[in-house]
């Protein structure tokens, strides 16, 4: 139970970190409703769904055969932690804003599933978190599901979350409260990663 709660406190700034699921999200959001913005919600979850299982299973059959490159994999993981709290470092000094579509899609769930499928960083996202918290030892097939499940259940109450508190109390987003989610998301994976080198 610990290792799944490190891996939800892991996980979660990454959540809140504004990626093209998220903006696609809002976008419905702030160009009809709230129901629009949970609609794509789940259309993006279920193109994670692809994901979990692929890495899952790739992962596993990794561990299975090369356990080294399995020890590299992690190490990867662990560089591209990094390498994400630094992009938000710099997104908190960088002039720029989040820049929405407020175009709605006819069909927000087949959009949403598509775009999480085609998503690079969502399936880099999975390599670098989830070898981070596998056991060698046990059935890793099981353990890269349960993950992956866990992670697809947050980025659903978070999301669908966020569809209803934009679509009730704002049709804006701020953008000086973005960069203070960016510099508190950053700072969390940071230490996320130095103590995943650590162990």
């Amino acid at each position: 139970m610990s290792n799944l709660a490190l891996f939800t406190l892991t996980i979660l700034p990454l959540i809140f970190t504004p990626g093209p699921d998220m903006l696609f999200i809002l976008s419905q959001v702030m160009g009809k409703d709230a129901r629009a913005g949970v609609m794509a919600t789940v259309g993006v979850c279920c193109g994670y769904l692809i994901h979990s299982v692929l890495v899952a299973l790739g992962i596993s059959a990794i561990i299975l055969a090369y356990p080294l490159l399995f020890d590299a994999i992690r190490y990867i993981g662990v560089a591209y932690l990094l390498y994400l709290a630094f992009q938000l470092f710099r997104s908190v000094f960088s002039k720029n804003t989040l820049a929405l579509n407020k175009k709605v899609s006819s069909n927000p769930i087949k959009k949403g599933f598509f775009t999480a499928l085609l998503n690079p960083k969502g399936m880099l996202i999975y390599f670098a978190i989830l070898p981070q918290f596998m056991d060698k030892t046990g059935n890793t097939i099981v353990q890269g599901l349960t993950l992956s499940f866990i992670f697809i259940g947050l980025c659903l109450v978070v999301y669908s979350s966020l569809s209803f508190i934009f679509g009730k109390f704002t049709k804006t987003v701020d953008p000086s409260k973005q960069k203070w989610i960016d510099a508190g998301a950053g700072t969390m994976i940071a230490v996320a990663a130095t103590w995943l080198i650590s162990h």
